[in-house]
């Protein structure tokens, strides 16, 4: 039997590289054609040519996703070129450091902006496309920073609010078909890990060791291991699983 969700069209926000590349890649194996949405469509060069070399279908397309009109306007063109968009992967994010006394009121909104207005800019302009298909999935990165984040009150604010986003949209898209859910990562060899330890001023091996002694599987997470779980749940395998926030972190979170 063939499954659903092969030919259909889905979209990867940031997803140039870590987590965003791997999702893709993934979602491209299962059958899917991929949209890659960063701020530069050069960056997405290697996610794409990734997944043409395996057989896969994929376009790059450039759009800020906190900007309303750049948004419309790449959803029209993955439509266009790929097909309407059934399945969002909201993956795009920023997550610098200030603590609350220094950070400003520019930082607060620019993280706010590309975590959290980002994601419902984004799934406005898609889930059109799925209530016209009667199908669609919808899997948004929170974080374990959702439950509280003594560094980054921004990111932890803005990845908290994805999880309530999650479950209203969960409320109110049931009827057309359309699921949504959410994964939150523990500690994942990112980017954003790297410049962690180097603001830190550590050794990226060494803070990846010490962040492991912490985790009850003991080691950390893999972008395939967040890519895996997004898989599953855009397949139609999970038509019954919807409102739920997955933590991928190796262990259970407070």
């Amino acid at each position: 039997m063939t499954s659903t969700v092969h030919g259909r069209t889905a979209i990867v926000t940031g997803g140039a590289r870590g987590i965003g590349a791997a999702v893709a890649r993934r979602l491209a194996r299962d059958g899917l054609a991929v949209a890659v949405i960063d701020l530069n469509e050069a960056d997405c060069a290697d996610t794409v040519e990734a997944i043409t070399r395996e057989g896969g279908s994929a376009i790059a397309v450039a759009a800020d996703v906190a900007d309303e009109g750049l948004v419309d306007d790449a959803v029209a063109r993955v439509a266009a070129e790929l097909g309407p968009p059934t399945v969002l992967v909201n993956n795009a994010g920023v997550g610098p450091r200030a603590g609350i006394a220094e950070m400003t009121t520019e930082q607060w909104d620019m993280v706010l902006g590309v975590n959290l207005r980002g994601p419902f800019l984004v799934t406005r302009a898609v889930c059109r496309h799925m209530i016209d298909a009667g199908w669609g999935r919808i899997v948004t990165m929170s974080s374990i920073s959702a439950v509280g984040d003594a560094a980054r009150v921004d990111y932890g604010s803005a990845k908290a609010g994805l999880i309530g986003f999650t479950k209203s949209l969960a409320l109110q898209l049931g009827r057309h078909g359309v699921t949504a859910n959410a994964i939150a990562p523990g500690f994942v060899v990112s980017d954003m890990t790297r410049a962690s330890a180097r603001r830190l001023g550590r050794d990226f091996e060494e803070y990846q060791r010490s962040a492991a002694q912490s985790i009850p599987v003991g080691r950390v997470g893999r972008p395939e291991d967040i890519a895996h779980t997004a898989s599953y749940l855009v397949s139609p395998e999970a038509g019954f699983v919807s409102g739920q926030v997955i933590y991928v972190a190796g262990g259970p979170v407070d």
